[in-house]
This record gives C-alpha cells, structure tokens and sequence, in this order.
C-alpha cells in the first residue's frame, strides 16, 4: 500500500491496518482523520502528532497486544508476526540473557504496574536489557511519555514495513 492507497482506503480498511500497527482506536482515528497525507513522512508525522494525545485506557489496551520482551507472542493475544520479527535480535537460546530479561521483565512491572515495551527492531538482547535498566531509573510521568513514545515507534516501523511489502516499488 503506498500513501494514495492509503488514503482512497475505505475508513474501516485504513483503521484496521493503523490498528495493526497501534491497537489504541482514537489514535486510530487521529490519524484517519489527517487524511490526505502526500508522503510516506506525512503519514508518519500524524502518527506521532496522535500519539500525543493517548489515553490511559488506549495504552494498556495496546500494552496488551505485545508479548514481555525475551517472551514468544502468544498468536491469540499478540501480533505474533509482528513481535517475531521485531524482537529477532533476542538471541533466545542464550540462558543468561533469558534469565536477565525476565528478572527486568519483573521489576519494571513491579515498578510499573504494565509490561516494559521498547522498540526492539535493529537492538540486540543487550541493547534491550540496557534500556530497559535505564528506564526503571524513570518516574511514572517520564515513563508513561517514554512507554508511548517507544510505541510510536514501533507503530511507525510497523506501518513502513506494510507500506513496503504490499507496494513492492516503495512507490509514495
């Protein structure tokens, strides 16, 4: 899909598609209603412009949608392709690290009270671990921005990446 599909898309087929890449519905529509977009950079700029506005409510809805970093998704409850893919860089097979991501996994949502979410895309498992440390040090406010912010991004991958494989020219 280049960005004129996306925006002769019917409202419900271009919803669907930006809730692939952020189950938060009003962000959704945030971006929808900035339609017509000229460029693929457009299209990323009202996503992050929408961002700014996500409930409560919206980001523990999306927080639901992603496996614990280190974890394998869960098909029935997260975009399992998506979160495959994206956390390719978590060597699974590495004991020490399992075990250093879970005990992360756990004081970040002792801490939190959600699951730790980072844009995992092009970071190894160290990387991960490494932001993960740093963030803990955060107060809710800055984390809750921070939380939202790496969803942003994930979000914004994600819909380059459905851009890309439906529209095999990268046409814009």
């Amino acid at each position: 899909m280049n960005v004129a599909r996306f925006n002769a898309a019917g409202a419900e087929d271009a919803r669907r598609l930006l809730l692939t890449c952020l189950d938060a519905p009003q962000w959704a529509d945030r971006v929808l209603a900035g339609r017509p977009y000229d460029t693929v950079g457009q299209v990323e700029a009202g996503m992050v412009a929408a961002s700014a506005t996500i409930s409560d409510e919206e980001l523990e809805q999306a927080l639901a949608r992603h496996p614990r970093i280190g974890e394998r998704a869960d098909a029935d409850r997260h975009d399992a392709a998506h979160s495959t893919r994206e956390q390719s860089g978590v060597d699974r097979d590495d004991t020490d690290l399992k075990r250093r991501l879970e005990e992360g996994n756990r004081a970040y949502e002792d801490r939190f009270g959600r699951v730790f979410i980072v844009r995992a895309a092009g970071r190894s498992g160290e990387e991960i671990l490494e932001h993960l440390h740093q963030r803990l040090a955060n107060d809710a406010e800055l984390e809750r921005a921070a939380t939202i912010d790496q969803l942003t991004q994930i979000a914004v991958l994600r819909m380059r990446q459905l851009m890309e494989e439906t529209d095999p020219e990268g046409a814009s």
